[in-house]
Formats: C-alpha cells, sequence, structure tokens
C-alpha cells in the first residue's frame, strides 16, 4: 500500500492526478498538501473527499513542520510532486514567488523525504519530481524535438526555476541515494486548467464575447498534452521507470497557437449552436448573435522571451515503458470543450 503526498493536488494537473490514481488504485492513500493560491480549488477533489484513504492539507510545500508532520502522521512513503507556480507572465512580473515555491519549496520535500526515508532507513520510498519541457529552452521550426540529454537553457524566470529544481532532485539522488524520477512534460489541457492559460483562457472568452489575445504573429509551436495522458505515463513511470532517470512525456501534437484557438472558435461554435439550453446560459457569445467566434480574435504585443516551439520526443517513454498518448488533439480538445461548456457557469456568468 502507498501512502503517498501529492503537493499541488488541487490544481489543474495535481486533481486530475487524484482522481486518476484514486480510480486505478483505491487501497493507496493519498494525501494532498495544497496552498490553494489562485489556482488551486479545494472542490476539484471534493468529491474525494468523502473516502477514508483520502486526506487534505492546506498549505505550503516551504513550510517544513508542517511538510514534515504530514511525513509522521501518515507514515508517506511516496511523494508525486506536482507544486509549483507555473504562469509565465505572473513569472516574469514577479520572479520572487517562483523562486521561492519551485527551488527552496522543492528542497523543502527532498529534505523532509532524506530524514524520513534515508536517514531512518526506510528502502520503499520514491519521489517522483514533475517538471515541464520548457527547462530546455526554445526550438526552431525545423530543429529536433527535446530528448533528455538535451541541454537546458530556460528563457524565463518560471522555467529557470523548475530548470533548478530539476537540478536538485538529480542531485538528491546521486548525493544520498534518495529514490527518485522525474518528468518533464508538454503543455497539458484538459477538466479544471485555470483560465489564465491559454485553452481554457480561450474558451471563457468566447462565452463572454470578449477578445481572444493572441500573443505576436500567433505561429509559436507547442506540443499538447491531454492531462489525462499525462497521468497515465506517471503511473507507468512509477511502476516500470528507472530510479534516477528523466523521462519526458509528450501529447505528439504539435500546434500553432493560432491554430488552436481556429479550432476552438469552430469548436464551441458547434457545441453551442446545437445547444439552445447552453446557448441561452451564454447570449454575450457571438454566435448568440448570428456572428462567430473567430471575429473575436485579436493579436496582441508578443510577451518578453516568448519561446517560439516547444517539442518532446517521447521515444525513451515509448521504448521503456510502452506509453503512447490516447486523446488526439481532436479529440482531447472536444472533452475539453465539453467539460468547461457545463462546469463554468459559475466563473463566466451571463
Amino acid at each position: 500500500m502507498r501512502k503517498i503526498l501529492i503537493t499541488g493536488g488541487a490544481g489543474f494537473i495535481g486533481s486530475n492526478f487524484c482522481h486518476y490514481w484514486a480510480e486505478q488504485y483505491p487501497q493507496d492513500k493519498l494525501v494532498v498538501l495544497d496552498l490553494l493560491t489562485y489556482a488551486g480549488h479545494r472542490e476539484n477533489i471534493q468529491s474525494l473527499e468523502n473516502s477514508t484513504s483520502f486526506v487534505f492539507a492546506q498549505g505550503d510545500i516551504g513550510d517544513q513542520v508542517l511538510v514534515e508532520k504530514l511525513f509522521t502522521d501518515h507514515q508517506i512513503n511516496c511523494v508525486i510532486h506536482f507544486a509549483a507556480e507555473s504562469h509565465v507572465d505572473r513569472s516574469i512580473l514577479g520572479p520572487d514567488a517562483f523562486l521561492q515555491t519551485n527551488i527552496m519549496g522543492t528542497h523543502t520535500l527532498l529534505k523532509a523525504a532524506k530524514k524520513f526515508w534515508l536517514d531512518a532507513g526506510i528502502a520503499d520510498h520514491h519521489f517522483h519530481h514533475v517538471s515541464t519541457d520548457e527547462v530546455y529552452g526554445s526550438l526552431s521550426d525545423e530543429a529536433p524535438a527535446f530528448t533528455e540529454s538535451t541541454p537546458f537553457a530556460p528563457n524565463s524566470p518560471y522555467s529557470a526555476s523548475k530548470a533548478a529544481s530539476d537540478h536538485l532532485v538529480r542531485a538528491y539522488h546521486h548525493t544520498y541515494g534518495l529514490k527518485v524520477t522525474t518528468s518533464n512534460c508538454s503543455n497539458n489541457y484538459g477538466p479544471y486548467q485555470d483560465s489564465e492559460k491559454l485553452i481554457p483562457l480561450i474558451i471563457q472568452n468566447i462565452l463572454l464575447g470578449k477578445a481572444l489575445p493572441i500573443y505576436g504573429d500567433g505561429k509559436n509551436i507547442r506540443d499538447w498534452l491531454y492531462v489525462e495522458d499525462h497521468c497515465r505515463a506517471i503511473d507507468l513511470i512509477m511502476h516500470k521507470g528507472r530510479v534516477g532517470e528523466v523521462y519526458n512525456v509528450g501529447g505528439e501534437n504539435e500546434w500553432r497557437n493560432i491554430d488552436i484557438v481556429n479550432l476552438i472558435c469552430a469548436q464551441v461554435d458547434a457545441a453551442l449552436t446545437a445547444n439552445p439550453e447552453l446557448l441561452a446560459r451564454y447570449p454575450h457569445t457571438p454566435c448568440a448573435n448570428g456572428g462567430e467566434a473567430k471575429s473575436l480574435i485579436t493579436f496582441v504585443k508578443d510577451r518578453p522571451g516568448h519561446d517560439r516551439r516547444y517539442a518532446i520526443d517521447p521515444g525513451k517513454c515509448h521504448a521503456e515503458l510502452g506509453y503512447h498518448p490516447v486523446e488526439s488533439f481532436e479529440s482531447g480538445i472536444v472533452k475539453t470543450i465539453r467539460w468547461l461548456l457545463h462546469n463554468q457557469r459559475e466563473k463566466v456568468g451571463h
């Protein structure tokens, strides 16, 4: 039986992972630690809180006393570390919080893991660190995709802080023998994502009839990973991954931002038109007044240090873990739009 501390478990990826793991492994105990900042919402995991094998603790991963109390009270033998400040624009405006959470917070968890596992002689333990493809920097349109051996070249305070946390996890393995794995994932999308991120922001703004802001020329390319595919990959890493190794997890879905926005516009228009009740719920959306969502597209000044392209080579995950994404972008975005249309009424309003 695993007793898992899931940091950031009320956030986007973390909450999806909690639902996934609780369904796949109901015998395991899940202890969620989340500060409930703007991107963490307890309602994301509310349906799990009736279970005796689920515990929620509100607090900061940088709180050494709290982290150690959770290790002691629940006999934690596994950490899956999602918690992070992750919004690039926020990191440009205020980098301090990113260094504090992503670097010092990660170090707090590693110190607790060393104390309660290594120093106590507990061999059966696992620390999995969830990171990002942004640590590798930017790619040209023609360059090969990132592999696990691609040198780090972070270009924002966010990605620099995540690169530092990756190095700390590696160091605790090589210096102390902590059993760790790390995954670097591409852009996630799906249910529970905060509306500051591109896909939920575009959908929300369509419903509100607001401008759809596109940075620069809209030709920045990202590899998009449906969040449940990410959860499956972490599952495989936890059960089949080699200790001390890094695994790049991609969706094999490279899209230009402008193409994504155009696809979402068409899909949202179609979904609303096909459902009069939904259309009545969102009277400010263009198709409620005979228009099209794409009329809201607005190009805005590019942000500083905006990486041109990210792309993941998932060959190692394929070869060692048998991982392949289940969702294409076309299938995943339909699921995402459907979920957001039926679950954002309180946030979007009328």
